[in-house]
């Protein structure tokens, strides 16, 4: 199952309809886009509202695609305006609000049995490097993404499972971090 988040999801065009055709289960709605303060809020309680509907021996594969973390995201930033643009600063505020509620997923996700996790960003930002704005373009802190993979106890599992994380370069990962 996927809840898309940026453009590519939105199933609205040619461009919009590929990455969610590949999933048997594709959700996406205006409020789990990128204009969206509240967009990781709504793709989480769709999740949610998602993993408690099957029955409990079905397996699930999920692809959440955070689109807070894209731009823009100074509407993160408490006090920051659409004028003051994106920084550094608002992204990281970005990534502090996804924080504080990723624990809802994955108290979502492991909530039948363990539950294989890979966190990863599709892309990184420039925020000046170099003279560079942005993520469509060829540069190091674009290619550069944080990467974690773990497991989440299931109901009953004592103890967490060992995991792995560092950063991936895209073309270290099979097609490409996302």
């Amino acid at each position: 199952m996927c809840i898309g988040g940026v453009g590519f999801f939105n199933k609205q065009g040619p461009l919009g309809s590929v990455l969610p055709g590949m999933f048997d289960e594709s959700h996406w709605e205006p409020e789990f886009g990128v204009p969206s303060p509240t967009s990781f809020e709504a793709q989480v309680a769709r999740a949610e509202e998602v993993v408690a509907g099957l029955p409990p021996e079905q397996r699930l594969f999920l692809f959440v695609n955070v689109s807070a973390l894209h731009q823009p995201n100074w509407f993160h930033l408490p006090g920051a305006t659409a004028g003051d643009g994106d920084t550094r600063e608002s992204h990281a505020a970005a990534l502090e609000y996804v924080d504080r509620h990723v624990g809802r997923l994955f108290a979502a996700t492991g909530s039948r049995r363990p539950c294989f996790a890979v966190v990863c960003s599709d892309h990184g930002t420039a925020y000046g490097e170099d003279g560079y704005t942005g993520h469509r373009l060829g540069h190091e802190v674009v290619w550069t993404v944080p990467y974690a993979h773990f497991v989440l106890d299931g109901p009953g599992t004592p103890g967490a499972a060992a995991g792995s994380t560092g950063t991936a370069d895209a073309d270290d990962t099979a097609g490409g971090a996302s």
